[in-house]
């Protein structure tokens, strides 16, 4: 069985916090909504098995000591099934043994937002009476994992908030917005609704939640305006989902690749383009989150802080990861204007580019570069200086500096390495320089 492609219903319901006292009985199994949990397996990756109330859990495939990952779409303005479904049933199957659960509730998301908003509590009600079913059979609360995606992340939040926040994970999707972004915390997604609560935001500026709602809150390339997504209007239905739906697509291919999609803990995005943040020693103690299945994101701490906000850029495209270097140019001498220097990493096989600006009387720049290839993969840097040259004045023609660059993290064993000599970069001119062995080495031993 597939999901559903019903037709729109808008049944309102009640309330987070005043449920209690209404026709629960009314609500268990989603009756108006027409719930169906359906089963996949790793030997039934692509086929699931709708399994019905009670009795049809036990005499299901459903193995309870495995761990459980429960999948809840969003809203579906159309009322088709949504397409990534297979690919992240499919993407988590791959990266673990686990019961997978996909919660079509196609039914009562179909419509407008404001209805299928209204559905959330009715939801969340039957997901958690499913829970307790598997709880009854014996599966630990901590061994279930709610993968929510856009609407259905505060769903999650609802459901885990239903358990005493004893489940063992919730990983939001980004997050939806609209209606959630000035809400409480008891009315979306928030870190007390489970062990370990995250979410990766992709489209802050419009459909997504701009708020950090977990534990550790990935704001991929600022959280917003996804590279590779189109950014005219004139490209339709995917100018308007791309950069929402990109949260799911970045899950996915964390799990299907080997490459790791690391994060960085910073106050702001462009504190983190500015390569003020380095590191994961403070607050998560030397490891750095990474997104994926990793238990607490990779992050080895006891008792986890709430509402970590860590950044990341990420390439246009699948798989979507990249390595993050700081680099650096070190001025012989201030000057009375800002100086912009273009740096690019080049491998066999990429070309990656950022630009450095030191600012007016300062004499160091830096920034971060993010590149496809490992750092010890990269054979040369390109510097180029860009004069800013203006019919009243003519900037200088040349500068002189060191460069210095390192893969993070940058914590104190790792030391950034400098080509030994001083540059001499004439304007608008490409100069290559050979990254020599010892750069290679100091990335291999600090590893």
């Amino acid at each position: 069985l597939h999901l559903s492609s019903p037709t729109r219903v808008g049944t309102p319901s009640k309330n987070r916090n005043n449920f209690i006292g209404q026709d629960i009985a009314n609500f268990l199994w989603g009756s108006k909504l027409k719930v169906q949990f359906l089963l996949f397996t790793s030997s039934r990756p692509s086929c699931g098995e709708l399994i019905f109330a009670d009795d049809g859990i036990k005499n299901s495939s459903f193995n309870s000591s495995l761990e459980t990952k429960i999948i809840i779409h969003g809203f579906r303005a159309l009322g088709t099934k949504p397409s990534w479904i297979e690919g992240l049933v499919h993407a988590i199957l791959h990266a673990s043994q686990a019961n997978v659960i996909a919660v079509d509730w196609v039914y009562g998301s179909t419509g407008t937002y404001p209805s299928a908003v209204e559905n959330v509590t009715q939801l969340a009600l039957s997901i958690s009476h499913f829970i307790s079913k598997l709880l009854a059979l014996g599966v630990s609360g901590t061994s279930i994992h709610i993968i929510g995606v856009s609407l259905g992340a505060h769903v999650g939040g609802l459901v885990g908030h239903f358990h005493g926040g004893q489940l063992g994970r919730i990983t939001g999707l980004d997050p939806a917005g609209p209606r959630y972004t000035r809400a409480s915390p008891e009315e979306r997604l928030d870190p007390g609704d489970a062990l370990f609560v995250e979410a990766i935001h992709t489209d802050a500026d419009n459909f997504g939640i701009r708020i950090p709602v977990g534990h550790i809150d990935y704001f991929v390339n600022g959280g917003k305006d996804q590279p590779g997504c189109p950014r005219f209007i004139s490209a339709g239905y995917k100018y308007l989902i791309c950069d929402h739906m990109r949260a799911v697509h970045l899950y996915v291919s964390a799990l299907r690749h080997s490459c790791p999609i690391v994060a960085f803990p910073c106050t702001s995005h462009q504190d983190f383009l500015n390569g003020h943040c380095l590191d994961c020693v403070d607050p998560f103690v030397v490891s750095c989150p990474r997104i994926g299945l990793l238990e607490q994101a990779g992050v080895n701490m006891r008792k986890l802080p709430k509402e970590v906000k860590v950044y990341l850029m990420t390439s246009p495209s699948a798989p979507f990861c990249v390595h993050h270097s700081l680099v650096e140019f070190h001025l012989q001498k201030r000057r009375n204007t800002v100086t912009n220097i273009e740096i690019t990493f080049c491998s066999n096989s990429t070309k990656d580019t950022t630009k450095i600006t030191i600012h007016k009387q300062q004499k160091i720049g830096k920034r971060l570069l993010a590149h496809r290839v490992p750092f010890c993969q990269i054979s040369n840097v390109t510097l180029k200086y860009l004069p800013r040259d203006r019919f009243w004045r003519k900037d200088e023609s040349s500068i002189v500096g060191k460069f210095c660059t390192a893969p993070l993290p940058l914590t104190n064993n790792r030391t950034m390495f400098c080509l030994p000599w001083n540059l001499t970069l004439p304007g608008n001119t490409d100069l290559f320089f050979e990254l020599p062995a010892a750069c290679a080495q100091h990335c291999l031993s600090s590893m």
